[in-house]
């Protein structure tokens, strides 16, 4: 059976780091204070077996008698019962406390290198299932100790004692602090969560009614919160305008085509009903061109929209040059301006497409009569595809609306078109990272050059 781990909650993950973290710092605090304090409570107990075994030793040395006298070595120092114990140079016990009863302190190692070598040292020792703390020192050889040692120990059970309660006190107040960390960071969270709750509540409302005109509440404080609602309204008014952009695409491309859809129908019962003359034949391509012009202006448009990568390099100067030629039955209207070498990356058919635009555009919307020169320029790292006729040119109050899908200036419903001929040539100089600029009557391709070794 596999089991399924839910997902834990933003507000449970951050409760559960601020109790770990909280419990990791305590941890580690314990931890140290519990070996400072061992450490220092050794360290006392050594420096007083020291003391004691130094005190011993020199009385051996000054008066051996004394030692055997009753209580003699039972005096405690700092406040801890020490035994004593003192052995000659060949082991055998010269005195030792009362206190030891029936208990021998151990001569192994430490006792013989102290005998052998006058060495010092300490060692932990079991004595009836006690652990005590063991320190020899030599004797001087004087006196019937002379050569020997001094044995000093003291029960350690009251450190381990100690340490074992102040480690239980610092996981008590570990857990306590744990959970008033956890506490406080539920708390916390809490306030700090509940402006993203609102802001999903929004979310998940404008989730259910679709309506991309509607707003996320904003936040007076410029936090994070604050400046994610403002980015999440302007992907909402972004939406809306591309929403709003779609419907008056789909509103004008319908209009449009409803013209000569309507049109090719009514010639079409015409035809069925008084069959098909020349003229109505005529008229019936006339009408299917438009509309296969349209359609094609249609996905032109999709196509531009595309995100594909465009890594061919296109001579401008040719496809300009072909553009020219293919319009050499127009009385010589379309003529080749200054043609430089110039290449940039890209497709060459939608370049093409773009120039057949403009050239198209001059000769409907310029001089009955005048020229439309094509021509080609390398500027620094830009190349400059310009299409100029010889007459006025736009208004400036309509300038700003010329690449607008299916617009069209004032008068022009008597000339051909459908309105989309200068949106694709937009599309198209912004699918190749360029841009298109009016000066007149000069229209002008600006689009990165590509440079050629």
């Amino acid at each position: 059976m596999r089991l399924t781990v839910r997902p834990q909650s933003l507000r449970v993950r951050l409760i559960l780091a601020a109790a770990g973290a909280t419990l990791a710092a305590l941890a580690l605090f314990g931890i140290a204070t519990v070996v400072l304090v061992r450490h220092e409570l050794r360290g006392s107990l050594d420096g007083a077996l020291r003391q004691r075994a130094e005190q011993v030793a020199q009385l051996a040395v000054s008066a051996p008698g004394v030692l055997n006298n009753p209580g003699a070595l039972e005096s405690p120092v700092s406040g801890r019962q020490i035994v004593v114990e003192v052995i000659d140079a060949h082991g055998r016990i010269v005195a030792r406390s009362l206190t030891l009863g029936a208990r021998l302190l151990p001569q192994d190692r430490l006792a013989r290198t102290a005998i052998a070598s006058g060495a010092t040292g300490f060692e932990n020792v079991d004595l009836d299932d006690r652990l005590f703390r063991l320190y020899a020192a030599p004797i001087a050889l004087s006196g019937p100790a002379g050569g020997g040692a001094v044995l000093v120990a003291s029960d350690t059970t009251d450190i381990a004692r100690t340490t074992d309660h102040l480690g239980f006190v610092v996981v008590l107040i570990g857990a306590g602090v744990a959970l008033v960390a956890a506490l406080l960071a539920a708390v916390l969270t809490r306030r700090g969560l509940l402006p993203l709750r609102r802001l999903a509540d929004a979310a998940g409302e404008i989730e259910r009614t679709a309506d991309v005109s509607r707003r996320l509440p904003e936040r007076a404080a410029p936090d994070e919160i604050g400046q994610l609602t403002g980015v999440l309204n302007r992907m909402l008014a972004s939406l809306e305008a591309a929403r709003a952009g779609e419907r008056r695409f789909l509103a004008d491309a319908s209009h449009e085509l409803r013209t000569p859809v309507t049109t090719l129908l009514g010639n079409v019962e015409f035809a069925v009903r008084h069959g098909a003359d020349s003229e109505v034949l005529e008229e019936l391509q006339r009408d299917a061109r438009r509309l296969a012009r349209l359609v094609d202006d249609l996905l032109v448009l999709e196509r531009a929209g595309e995100s594909a990568v465009l890594d061919v390099p296109v001579d401008v100067a040719a496809v300009a040059d072909e553009v020219v030629r293919a319009h050499e039955g127009d009385h010589s209207r379309v003529v080749c301006g200054l043609l430089d070498a110039a290449v940039v990356r890209g497709d060459a058919g939608e370049i093409s497409r773009a120039l057949e635009n403009l050239v198209e555009n001059a000769l409907v919307h310029g001089p009955a009569r005048g020229r439309v020169t094509v021509s080609v320029a390398r500027s620094d790292d830009r190349v400059l595809v310009t299409v100029a006729d010889e007459g006025a040119g736009p208004s400036s109050e309509h300038r700003e609306r010329l690449f607008e899908r299916f617009w069209r200036g004032p008068g022009a419903s008597a000339r051909p078109g459908s309105g989309l001929g200068l949106s694709i040539v937009a599309a198209i100089a912004q699918r190749h990272g360029g841009v298109v600029r009016v000066d007149g009557s000069r229209f002008t391709l600006d689009l990165p050059a590509l440079r050629v070794e």
